[in-house]
């Protein structure tokens, strides 16, 4: 914990210049400098007073072995070891809540995400399962608190969709759904499939980062705009005016067409924001598979074929390849309950981080 602990100090020392600073007049009176340190410190707030506790409770350790080592009385004693069982506890959770908010921070775990859903192989059926999944997220976004807001879909005649595009808003949720891309697999029997054979079919799930101020600039020469007559259900004000938008980015030949936003401005603008997520999704997923090849213990990788989870509803059992678990609630799971899943995906990530962290 050594090379921690001159980390700890350090942070702490940041974040009293931080206070000094922020009371200076010069800084007050620049308001993005202001912003700026205001954002830092309070990302530091919570590691320096997790410290401030830990130098407490050791200290208390201290005060309390040489308290017994005086020769007190058996009550004293035993209400002096007592005391100290309790700051050895509290000192190694302290540890570990530290550990982990030492750990690299994802840049992105602050931001609301767009996710699309693709039925996959499987036909019909992959289209099925495609929106099982999205009631299945959305059941979970409403049991966490989230908005959840649908700006691309294309049905099937049977009731699925070949592929739906959605933003997720709120409190962690690029941190609790960053896991989910990937290829999803689903073992049933099809309400198509007369016989009661068991089909294996699959959707895929592909997580992106909701690029507001974007760290991306896509330079407006490099997207072509058609706009288009919408098709399909409407009424007869949509199918009179080119209201549709296709934006292709013509380096990374990533296509988005919008229609289903009443006026041309909407569906350009809802458009845009899927662009830029896709495009940086695309750039960061080359990136992240030049870092897996270095680390091979990512739980989300940039291969968005991967298969990642196994969904077996004969046998009411959710599998995560990735960690190897399985949990026999299915049923619960895909009525939006997915903490279980989540919370190990996390603790996985965590886990295989904090042990590249003391062996850096």
């Amino acid at each position: 914990m050594d090379k921690l602990f001159d980390r700890l100090q350090m942070l702490a020392d940041r974040y009293e210049e931080l206070g000094e600073l922020l009371s200076d007049p010069d800084v007050i009176a620049d308001s993005k400098r202001f912003m700026e340190l205001s954002k830092e410190m309070a990302d530091l707030r919570e590691t320096v007073e997790k410290y401030e506790k830990y130098k407490q409770v050791v200290q208390q350790i201290k005060d309390d072995e040489e308290m017994l080592s005086t020769g007190l009385d058996d009550e004293m004693a035993a209400m002096v070891k007592e005391e100290l069982s309790d700051s050895k506890n509290e000192k190694q959770k302290l540890e570990q809540e530290i550990k982990i908010l030492l750990l690299p921070k994802d840049p992105n775990d602050g931001k609301d995400l767009i996710m699309e859903i693709r039925g996959a192989a499987g036909g019909d059926e992959a289209s099925l399962f495609a929106a099982d999944l999205f009631s299945m997220y959305s059941k979970y976004a409403e049991r966490q608190g989230w908005s959840i807001e649908v700006i691309d879909k294309n049905m099937t005649e049977v009731g699925g969709f070949k592929e739906i595009a959605l933003t997720i808003n709120g409190k962690n949720v690029w941190s609790k759904l960053k896991y989910e891309s990937g290829a999803h697999r689903v073992q049933r029997v099809p309400v198509t499939e007369s016989a009661g054979r068991v089909h294996t079919s699959t959707a895929t799930v592909v997580v992106m980062p909701e690029e507001e101020d974007v760290e991306i600039d896509l330079d407006p020469k490099d997207i072509r705009v058609d706009v288009y007559r919408s098709s399909g259900a409407g009424g007869q004000h949509i199918n009179k005016t080119s209201s549709a938008v296709r934006m292709t980015h013509l380096p990374t030949g990533i296509v988005v067409a919008m229609q289903d936003q009443r006026s041309q401005q909407q569906n350009r603008e809802k458009a845009m924001k899927i662009l830029k997520a896709r495009v940086y999704d695309y750039y960061k997923s080359q990136e992240q598979s030049e870092y897996d090849e270095n680390r091979k213990s990512a739980v989300g990788t940039g291969d968005r074929s991967e298969r990642i989870r196994t969904y077996n509803y004969p046998q009411n059992r959710v599998t995560d390849h990735r960690i190897g678990l399985s949990l026999n609630k299915l049923d619960r799971i895909m009525n939006g309950e997915l903490d279980d899943v989540i919370d190990a995906l996390v603790l996985y990530d965590q886990t295989k981080a904090l042990e590249e962290l003391q062996n850096g």
